[in-house]
């Protein structure tokens, strides 16, 4: 348990950090988990649009720094490999 003043304080501070952090983390776990089905489910249209979607939530949540910009930028090289594979793009 904090004694000084400071470090009560700080203990305040950084709830409601992590109050406003978990929204977002939880949006953009959403996010991933609708474009993972839509892929899944093997919908073109609608899970481009998902895959955008996560794409930019992430990016926000990096650059708030609610996730670090390498979990992101890992996370969006997943689901972007997973639409891939679920729908290759015609040959040239």
């Amino acid at each position: 348990m904090a004694h000084t003043r400071s470090a009560k304080k700080m203990i305040h501070v950084q709830s409601e950090e992590r109050r406003r952090n978990r929204t977002i983390k939880s949006s953009v776990k959403t996010y991933i988990d609708k474009a993972e089905e839509l892929i899944s489910g093997k919908e073109l249209e609608p899970a481009k649009a998902a895959v955008e979607q996560a794409s930019v939530a992430l990016d926000k949540a990096a650059h708030k720094r609610v996730i670090h910009p390498n979990n992101a930028a890992r996370r969006k090289s997943r689901l972007i490999k997973k639409f891939n594979a679920a729908f290759p793009s015609p040959s040239k």
